[in-house]
């Protein structure tokens, strides 16, 4: 019988989380964005997913019914793909008022709370046993928490993040990074920046543009500015 050791790694806030020594599978995310259920089935059958962990806070959508929680998990499993409902945990609308400053969620201050260690130790875990996708609403992983949030403290971890795109192409956590700076403007190659520095400025950047702001309604209009999750 082959021992697993587990080793003990802190993640961008400096809170430790246990990593198995063997590595974990590859972490994907997706958003279900405005796909029906059978091409959403098919792009995660296609990267081998046996599991989705959804992560939005609000496990329905108006616009997306499809996607509503009871209807999503009795067609994954027809598909022999297991479905968890984390987003109470993962979620980008925490219920903790000490994640808000002036009504806005704070990325930083959510990623340390003892809720959200838990749901990424669950990630961590679950990925021992089979491939985990991270499942939102938002279409392009950079609009999104789950790769803003979520997929920054997994690949601090030193996990394999995967965003699988609407093409069924995947991007890596560090190629969304570096898309994401050119998003923003941000020139990459600066010889006076600290390896890291440009990434914590562009993470920076973008949780003001789409962290959830209490009483806001303007994300429910897409692209929109907060992410729906």
């Amino acid at each position: 019988v082959r021992r697993l050791h587990a080793r003990s790694d802190r993640d961008s806030t400096g809170e430790t989380v246990s990593v198995p020594a063997a590595s974990p599978k590859a972490i994907f995310t997706i958003g279900h964005s405005t796909l029906e259920l059978k091409p959403f089935a098919a792009l995660l059958k296609i990267h081998g997913v046996g599991a989705v962990a959804d992560v939005r806070s609000v496990p329905y959508s108006r616009w997306q019914p499809q996607f509503n929680r009871e209807q999503l998990r009795v067609a994954l499993r027809a598909g022999g793909i297991d479905y968890a409902f984390l987003g109470r945990e993962l979620g980008a609308r925490p219920d903790d008022p000490n994640c808000y400053t002036n009504g806005r969620v704070q990325f930083r201050t959510l990623a340390k709370t003892a809720l959200f260690r838990t749901g990424i130790q669950r990630i961590v875990n679950g990925s021992q046993r089979m491939s985990v996708a991270l499942m939102c609403a938002e279409r392009d992983p950079l609009d999104c928490h789950r790769m803003i949030l979520v997929g920054r403290e997994l690949a601090t971890l030193g996990l394999e993040v995967q965003h699988i795109l609407d093409d069924g192409t995947v991007e890596d956590q560090k190629a969304a990074v570096e898309r994401l700076c050119d998003r923003l403007g941000f020139p990459q190659g600066d010889l006076f920046e600290r390896p890291g520095e440009l990434a914590e400025r562009a993470y920076a950047e973008r949780e003001s543009q789409i962290a959830y702001v209490a009483g806001d309604r303007s994300g429910e209009t897409q692209e929109a500015h907060q992410c729906e999750s």
